[in-house]
């Protein structure tokens, strides 16, 4: 039986509570890897792991309809934009392209704006980042993005930056959750 075989099995089995056809040293030396595995990985890179929505259901929410149409609080546009500049300015004011940087800054960035954002405590909006990140050489770049909204409601903020040997561009969207 290959690794995955047995490790797709152990995990079946681990939920029902039964160990019978695989070896229990097989089932401890993967559960021992798993623990070392997710001790070690931070936050940021635990999203790259395919299939970890698997392993934990997520518990339905019963919601009160509030037939509330719009926001008592729109998105704050301005104060958004102000967020940008300072996070962009501040991650990649000195920094160099390389290619696997980028994309570890492309990450934590978005983390670090969706934080910042949320700390406004705007009720009932989702939002979304989108960080690109790439090596400014002469040549030019197009990026698009489609969204069905309302747009009384959505809104989104959009910010570029250069230093010497890269640009970045931050997204923003905020779409009102009714």
């Amino acid at each position: 039986m290959s690794d995955i075989a047995k490790d797709k099995a152990a995990r079946l089995l681990k939920k029902t509570g039964s160990f019978s056809s695989l070896s229990s040293y097989d089932v401890k030396v993967k559960e021992n890897m798993r623990k070392q595995k997710d001790s070690s990985m931070s936050t940021v890179s635990y999203m790259d792991d395919p299939g970890h929505h698997d392993d934990l259901p997520r518990p339905a929410q019963q919601m009160e309809n509030t037939y509330q149409l719009n926001p008592t609080k729109y998105f704050p546009g301005a104060t958004v934009n102000n967020i940008l500049k300072d996070v962009l300015a501040s991650y990649l004011q000195e920094e160099k392209y390389e290619p696997e940087l980028c994309r570890q800054m492309t990450k934590t960035i978005s983390e670090v704006i969706k934080a910042r954002i949320k700390d406004l405590m705007i009720p009932r909006y989702k939002i979304i980042v989108l960080i690109h990140i790439g090596q400014l050489n002469e040549q030019s770049i197009r990026i698009g993005s489609r969204c069905l909204w309302n747009s009384s409601t959505d809104t989104f903020s959009s910010f570029s930056f250069c230093n010497r040997s890269l640009f970045a561009v931050a997204n923003v969207f905020a779409v009102y959750f009714e």
